[in-house]
């Protein structure tokens, strides 16, 4: 886990794109509120995997939002269930349980269908905000701290060349 979270401060302090950060930590959300099991959680590891999105910030998003879904669950269960029972949509609903892959996603269990919903709907602002979020920590907080004389100390010693240099030395990267 501390691999992890140094992976993740070494991309919020690195070139790393803000919009691959944000990407994952939007798709964490959803996946966290999804059932594990669940095809569309496997359809959101899919898409993680299929486009570039940074992996640590995926996890570690992943474990945050794991204790929000137990916080939320009534509310994913009432969201679903009020879809499914809403006079309106029975027929939408009706006619999507026909398809094989409505039944295999479960869509028609209420948890399922709320926390895809809920997921879905939070996700989109959680991107721009986790966008706005880490360039105002690169311009403002990261600054700050490389201006520290012990920040630029630790930077100058040959213990942090050392450092520097390990993913080029076949360390992992």
């Amino acid at each position: 886990m501390l691999t992890i979270l140094a992976k993740l401060f070494q991309a919020l302090h690195s070139e790393n794109s803000t919009r691959q950060i944000a990407a994952a930590v939007a798709l964490a959300l959803i996946f966290a509120l999804s059932p594990l099991l669940s095809l569309q959680a496997f359809f959101i590891l899919f898409v993680v995997l299929l486009i570039r999105v940074h992996l640590a910030s995926f996890l570690v998003a992943i474990t945050v939002f794991e204790g929000l879904r137990v916080m939320l669950n009534t509310t994913i269960t009432n969201i679903g269930e009020s879809l499914l029972t809403n006079a309106s949509l029975q027929s939408l609903f009706t006619g999507l349980y026909q398809f094989g892959v409505f039944k295999l996603a479960q869509l028609h269990h209420t948890f399922n269908l709320g926390a895809l919903i809920l997921g879905s709907v939070l996700a989109i602002p959680l991107y721009f905000v986790t966008k706005v979020l880490i360039d105002k920590y690169r311009e403002h907080i990261k600054a700050f701290f490389e201006r520290l004389a012990i920040v630029k100390a630790l930077k100058a010693s040959r213990v942090f060349a050392i450092y520097q240099e390990l993913p080029k030395l076949g360390g992992r990267a």
